[in-house]
């Protein structure tokens, strides 16, 4: 009897929520509010992700390696980033704008016989592209 009468609740309150139209009023300071959140994400222009580390050194000649290795990697694979960077005392290789580490890992499994010591790593991206996929998934 119970269920009975949850069900008939829910059917009631179901007819009169999708016979009404619903306004949503919002103060103007909220949308400021929004904007400005949205212009300072712009400023910012990365976000948390990951990226594959293929070279680590410090050294004599650590620098002239990176920049060849980063040279290599981009003459082979030139759809993807390369970022050379210096953290006192070493001189690293970084590839790629990954939002998720699968998808870290899935281009790993790429490149992990020419880098046997590539690894993957967390750290703040650039904004990458959406795919064709999850703009449709975004628009639906």
């Amino acid at each position: 009897m119970k269920k009975i009468l949850l069900i008939i609740g829910i059917l009631l309150v179901n007819g009169l929520v999708n016979g009404q139209n619903i306004i949503v009023q919002q103060d103007s300071k909220t949308t400021e509010l929004i904007n400005e959140h949205k212009k300072a994400n712009a400023k910012i222009g990365a976000i948390q992700g990951f990226r594959i580390q293929i070279f680590f050194d410090s050294g004599n000649n650590s620098k002239t390696n990176a920049e060849q290795v980063k040279s290599k990697f981009l003459a082979q694979h030139p759809e993807v980033v390369a970022y050379l960077t210096f953290k006192e005392p070493n001189f690293r290789v970084r590839v790629g704008d990954f939002r998720t580490r699968n998808e870290a890992r899935g281009f790993l499994k790429k490149i992990i016989n020419e880098y046997q010591n590539a690894f993957v790593i967390k750290d703040e991206i650039k904004y990458p592209p959406l795919t064709q996929v999850e703009i449709e998934k975004n628009t639906e």
